[in-house]
């Protein structure tokens, strides 16, 4: 072969490839979107008593570990949003990282929430990890882990 036609085909190969990563890359960064926005649909609807939606992202064999090192099944964490009856005045999701793997996804996050105590405001911070997979075109949370952030 010669060097032109070694050019040309290296040259249409990488062409070939480039739609392929930049579509890789675009979908990865929507997912992203997506994840974020579950999240803070998730909490909202945890606050509002939307067993519904919840219901929706938690997968069959979700686990949740909590700050205080309990651990519940997806039965227990719907109920815990069921009977859910705190005043929460703020609760701030932030400082995403998401990673995603295939069809797999980690979410790392930070939860402010603010909330009388005593009659005075309280700010209490969690971080989380989720683990979320993708069935049926739509991602649903696997595993979750908490963890309080005590002041230093």
């Amino acid at each position: 072969m010669s060097l032109r036609a070694t050019l040309l085909v290296t040259f249409l190969t990488i062409a070939a490839a480039a739609p392929a990563a930049a579509q890789a890359q675009q979908r990865a960064q929507s997912d992203q979107d997506i994840l974020m926005k579950l999240e803070r649909d998730w909490d909202l609807a945890y606050h509002k008593g939307d067993v519904k939606f919840i219901e929706n992202v938690l997968a069959i064999e979700f686990v949740a570990t909590y700050a205080e090192g309990g651990r519940a099944d997806r039965a227990k964490e719907l109920q815990l949003a069921k009977d859910f009856n705190q005043q929460i005045d703020s609760s701030v999701l932030d400082e995403f990282i998401i990673r995603i793997y295939g069809d797999t996804a980690v979410v790392h996050m930070t939860q402010h929430l603010t909330g009388p105590s005593k009659g005075k405001p309280l700010t209490v911070t969690f971080r989380y990890i989720d683990v979320f997979v993708m069935r049926d075109g739509r991602w649903q949370c696997v595993a979750s882990q908490s963890t309080k952030v005590t002041a230093t």
